[in-house]
Order: structure tokens, then C-alpha cells, then sequence
């Protein structure tokens, strides 16, 4: 807990994180020490209840943190009622599991002192000013967050807990070098191998299916043939691009705003900088660039300096030339220093983030008037678009109101807004037309909202400036396809087993037929295979990497591929060469934590199997 207080404390936002902090205390049942509840519990631990506010309170904190991580993807999983469940699930598990570690430490007599805790409070940055515990700080920190400093500790109690047992627990595995190592060579191991590749495809013509094949195949296999749930809409569509296409704004209105905002239409002063460029890193930098700014006032050339002294060598090798630059561009110390100077002077030392310049000045454009032709297509596109954003506006209210108040149809909001109800081909929850694909949008339309009560959706956001409303056209629940709709499908899958059946066949022939003379004439040849090759099917490297060490002779196998077979000569397995000795660190790491990771899990299956758990309510 201390160390996420430590990483969010300094922010604006540590008021923020450090409650999500605290809230993750949930995990833990600390609730308890909140009271009792008559709710329903969502899961009872060894007789002591996790509540359901709990559960609540810890899934709310896990959306946060996954939509966080996830950003915009989230948005279409989210989506997804069945994820969210078993999000929720694993959220409840993890509650679950950190209560059997409460209780576990109570019964190993675990303890944590006032003292301890006393000191991870004093010691925690977080409620540090200069180095110093801050009593003022810390209690300011614990009345925004709402919490006593008798709760506060409790918490840290727990917690402390907790991680002094899973510290115990699983703070003690270690991978010897050895383990590392001999992973490492066997990643590291190649093949040399011959193969031979047996198409399928020439074997289709002569394939051929009866009905009663179909038929059987069908009855043996209807749950390949599930139906999703398939939904056509009715709709009207807001957009104010569209409504743009249809407004006209003429030469004299643009020529009106032109002349009432002429101040949107000045050209800023633009000015052509060189520069002299001492970096940070230098020694004695600021003495180098006064002694160079020292040659200038005695009246040497700048361009010759900038040349044979700048750091910016690229710049040096045009004089010190840079750009031309308007005010606010560079930082603020070269931009005062250059919007300060005439045409032809040069600054004093300045210095930025970058280093020690000497600015020079070598042209002024002065600021301008754009003429009204050079922007008047932007001005007619700018009243354009907002007077599309007006009507859009007005008619959003509109077709929002006209669509509440007759729920059971879009023709009177049709009719009210002048445009037409549109309808959508039939898709399902995967194949959603693009205007419709939005999560949300998406949602409603297999809402028992839209679906079931046949209702008129709320206006939905497509994106800025762009909404639908949405009801069902027709709708067709989940179920099993008829046989006429998979026919065609059942008979080319059928075709193309025989067809593989075929090549199987021609496959075990040649691996006989090597068994007999170890002939692979005709077969590719590949040394040095590599265990994640990409350049071969990777049903023939898995293969060639399954197969036993060759002896005295080649081995032989045959393996299948998604049209036809092949056949897999391994002739010998290649030491790793060179391994990588940051290889074998990341290696070590991974281990310890996979090791890691099982015996946590182990302590919590065996904690469970002890224990008694029960479910009651899991919404």
C-alpha cells in the first residue's frame, strides 16, 4: 500500500490516487471494522462474510484500473456483458483469496506492532516535507481522503499483515543458474531438417459428398451450426457534416465576418534566427560562450564563429542559420531574445534547456493582413460548419423529443425533422455495421429495451456533432441453422477431409518409402531450423521440435496442415550457439516469477481446500 502512496503522492492528482489506495483495502474485509450489514453477502469465507457493497466497491476499482490501462479498447469489451462477469468474478476470487491470507496470519499468530507501524507511516514519503515526517501533512492528507488516524492504522495493519505472510510464503523461491541455463540452451537448440509438402488442393476435384453424408454430418454436429442472435434496425441519422453540404453561405457573408473579425486574419511578424550554440554538457560552458560573444563585439564575423564554434554543427554549417520562427515558438528565453532584437543585431549570452546561445537576428518579416481571398474558402467552410452546428442542434432536441413522446414508431420524428427512416441489413453482434459498431450503440441495439419492449432507443452519440436513434426492424434469436442455410458449407468440408485424407495417405507412403532407401529426393532442405522460425509452416517446425533425437539414423513423421500433410525428416539437433547471457537473466526472472506465481496460487487452492467457502449471491 505504502509504495502506490510513494508513487502518487507529489501529483495534483494524489488525492486521487491514494484513494484508490485506500479503497483497495476492500480486498481485505475491512469492512468489518465498519459495522455489521443485513446485506447479502457475496461470499462467505470460513463463516466471516465478504459483503456485496464490497464486491461493489473492489469491481469498480478494477474497471477503473483496466480501463486505464486498456484506454479506448476497454470501451468495446466493456461492451460485453459475459467479460464484465467474469471480471467481476476473478475480482470477487481475489477477495476470497486475500481473506483465507487474513485469516491464515491470525491463526500463525502474525502480528504487526504500533511500533512497525509507526514507523512505515514516518517513513513513507508521502507524509514527508524535505525528508521529515509532517504531522501537519499527514493529518491534512487523512481529513481530505475522510479517515481517522485510529482506521488508517487498522488498515495498515492488515495490510502489513498480509504481506508479512506472502512474504514468508512465496518471498523464498530462487532459480539455481543451472535451471536458467539449460532452458536457455534448449530455446536456443536447431534442426536440421528435409521436408516434403503434400497439397491437398489437386485432390478437391475428385472429392464428392452424398446427401446422407451431409445429413449425418449435420445431425452429428449441430452445435458447429448455432445461429448468433441477428437484429436489423430502423433509424434516423443526425450529422452535422451532412446538414453542412446543404447550407449557403455566399461571398458577401464571408466578406462580412472577414471584416467584423479582420484580427482572426493578421499574419504574425515572422522572423528569420541564426544562433551560436554552447551545449550544457560542456565544461565551463557560459565562460566559452561569453569569450565567443567577447570575438563579436571586437568584430569578428558571426557566420565564421558559428561555423568553427557552434555545438549545433548543422546550423554552423549554414552561418547559424535556423528558420524562420513566429512569437511562442521557441522557449521563451530565445524568443524574448529574438523578438527583441532589430535587423542584424545579435543577442547576449542566453540560456535555455539546450544550452548557451548567442541569437542573431537576420531578417523581419512584419505581420500582415492575410488578404481576404487568401482565406475566404476557410471562412465560407468555417460558417459553414457552424451554422450545420446550429441546425443540428435544434434538431437533435427535436428528434429527441419527437422520438420520447412516440416511443412505438421514428415516422412522426421522420416526418418532424424532414428526413427519412433508414434500415440496416440484418448483422450480428460481430459483423455490426460501421455506423453502429460504437460499443454503446451497439449495446442498446441488443438491449431488451430496443429488442424486447420494442421501444425507441435514447439519441445515441456516434461521435461529435453525429447522433442516431435507433428501433428494431426485425430481430431473430440465437438458435440452431436449418440445413438448407450449411449445406454448401458441410459438403466443402467434408471435400476437403477427403481431400486431406487423400494427402495423409500419399504422406505415409513417402514416410515408408524413406524408411525403405532414406531417399528425400524431391524434399526442401532446411539446416539450422530455429525453434520460432517464420519463413516455414509452423506445423512442420512444432513438429520437427516434437520429434526424438535422431541416432544412428534420420527420424521420419508425418504431421498434418491446414490443406494437406507433410513429411518431416529430422537429420540432427544443433547445440545452442552463443548464448545470451542477458538471455539467461531474463530468463532467471521469469522463472522466479512463474514459480512464484504457482505457489501463491498453491497456498490460496490449498487454503480453499481446508477451508469452507460458499457463494451465496454472485451478481
Amino acid at each position: 500500500m505504502l509504495e502506490k502512496i510513494r508513487e502518487g503522492s507529489q501529483g495534483v492528482i494524489a488525492k486521487s490516487i491514494l484513494v484508490l489506495v485506500i479503497l483497495s483495502f476492500a480486498f481485505t474485509g475491512v469492512s468489518s471494522y465498519l459495522g455489521s450489514s443485513t446485506e447479502v453477502a457475496a461470499a462467505t469465507v470460513n463463516g466471516e462474510e465478504i459483503s456485496n457493497s464490497a464486491l461493489e466497491q473492489a469491481y469498480e476499482n478494477e474497471r477503473g484500473r483496466l480501463e486505464q490501462q486498456l484506454g479506448d479498447m476497454f470501451s468495446t469489451l466493456s461492451a460485453d456483458d459475459n467479460y464484465m462477469q467474469s471480471v467481476k468474478q476473478s475480482v470477487l476470487e481475489r477477495l476470497v483469496a486475500e481473506k483465507l491470507l487474513d485469516q491464515n496470519a491470525a491463526e500463525l499468530g502474525l502480528r504487526v506492532s504500533d511500533e512497525q507501524i509507526r514507523t512505515a507511516i514516518m517513513q513513507e514519503p508521502a507524509f514527508q516535507t524535505d525528508g521529515r515526517f509532517d504531522n501537519d501533512r499527514y493529518q491534512a492528507i487523512l481529513r481530505q481522503l475522510g479517515y481517522q488516524a485510529n482506521s488508517f492504522r487498522d488498515m495498515m495493519r492488515v495490510d502489513m499483515t498480509r504481506r508479512q505472510l506472502v512474504a514468508t510464503l512465496v518471498g523464498s523461491e530462487f532459480v539455481l543458474p543451472g535451471e536458467a541455463e539449460y532452458l536457455a540452451n534448449i530455446q536456443g537448440q536447431t534442426r536440421d531438417i528435409n521436408y516434403l509438402v503434400i497439397d491437398s488442393t489437386p485432390f478437391l476435384a475428385a472429392a464428392s459428398v452424398t446427401d446422407e453424408q451431409i445429413q449425418t454430418y449435420y445431425n452429428s454436429n449441430l452445435g458447429q451450426f448455432v445461429r448468433p442472435e441477428i437484429v436489423s434496425l430502423n433509424y434516423i441519422e443526425l450529422d452535422a457534416k451532412q446538414l453542412a453540404a446543404d447550407v449557403t453561405v455566399t461571398e458577401a457573408d464571408a466578406k462580412t465576418y472577414y471584416d467584423e473579425n479582420k484580427v482572426q486574419y493578421l499574419q504574425p511578424e515572422k522572423r528569420l534566427a541564426a544562433h551560436i550554440l554552447i551545449g550544457l554538457d560542456e565544461d565551463n560552458a557560459e565562460e566559452k560562450a561569453e569569450a565567443i560573444y567577447q570575438k563579436l563585439q571586437n568584430g569578428e564575423d558571426f557566420a565564421a564563429l558559428a561555423k568553427a564554434e557552434s555545438q549545433d554543427t548543422f546550423s554552423g554549417e549554414q552561418g547559424g542559420q535556423l528558420d524562420w520562427f513566429e512569437a511562442g515558438v521557441m522557449e521563451p528565453e530565445f524568443d524574448a531574445a529574438l523578438f527583441a532584437l532589430d535587423k542584424g543585431s545579435y543577442s547576449n549570452v542566453v540560456k535555455t534547456n539546450f544550452g548557451y546561445h548567442i541569437i542573431k537576428a537576420l531578417d523581419i518579416q512584419a505581420g500582415a493582413e492575410a488578404p481576404f481571398a487568401d482565406v475566404k474558402e476557410k471562412i465560407i467552410a468555417q460558417l459553414q460548419e457552424q451554422q450545420a452546428v446550429d441546425k443540428f442542434y435544434e434538431l437533435q432536441q427535436v428528434l429527441a423529443d419527437t422520438s420520447y413522446e412516440v416511443p412505438d414508431t421514428l415516422s412522426e420524428a421522420a416526418r418532424e425533422l424532414g428526413v427519412e427512416v433508414k434500415t440496416t441489413p440484418e448483422f450480428t453482434r460481430n459483423s455490426a455495421p460501421a455506423l453502429f459498431s460504437k460499443p454503446a450503440i451497439l449495446k442498446e441495439a441488443f438491449s431488451s429495451n430496443v429488442l424486447l419492449d420494442g421501444m425507441n432507443s435514447d439519441v445515441l452519440e456516434v461521435e461529435a456533432n453525429h447522433v442516431v436513434v435507433i428501433r428494431v426492424n426485425s430481430h431473430k434469436a440465437a438458435g440452431t441453422m436449418e440445413l438448407a442455410e450449411v449445406r454448401d458449407g458441410i459438403a466443402g468440408r467434408l471435400k476437403q477431409e477427403q481431400a486431406n485424407e487423400n494427402a495423409r495417405q500419399q504422406a505415409q507412403d513417402a514416410m515408408t518409402a524413406f524408411k525403405a532407401d532414406g531417399s528425400t529426393a524431391g524434399y526442401l532442405v532446411k539446416d539450422k531450423l530455429a525453434r520460432f522460425e517464420q519463413d516455414i509452416d509452423g506445423a512442420v517446425v512444432s513438429k520437427a521440435f516434437a520429434m526424438a533425437q535422431p541416432t544412428d539414423t534420420a527420424t521420419v513423421d508425418t504431421v498434418a496442415l491446414a490443406t494437406g500433410y507433410a513429411v518431416v525428416v529430422l537429420n540432427k539437433v544443433n547445440a545452442a550457439e552463443g548464448v545470451d547471457e542477458n538471455l539467461i537473466d531474463a530468463l532467471k526472472q521469469r522463472l522466479n516469477s512463474q514459480y512464484t506465481e504457482n505457489d501463491y496460487r498453491a497456498v490460496i487452492a490449498g487454503l480453499k481446500a481446508k477451508g469452507e467457502v460458499l457463494y451465496p449471491v454472485v451478481e
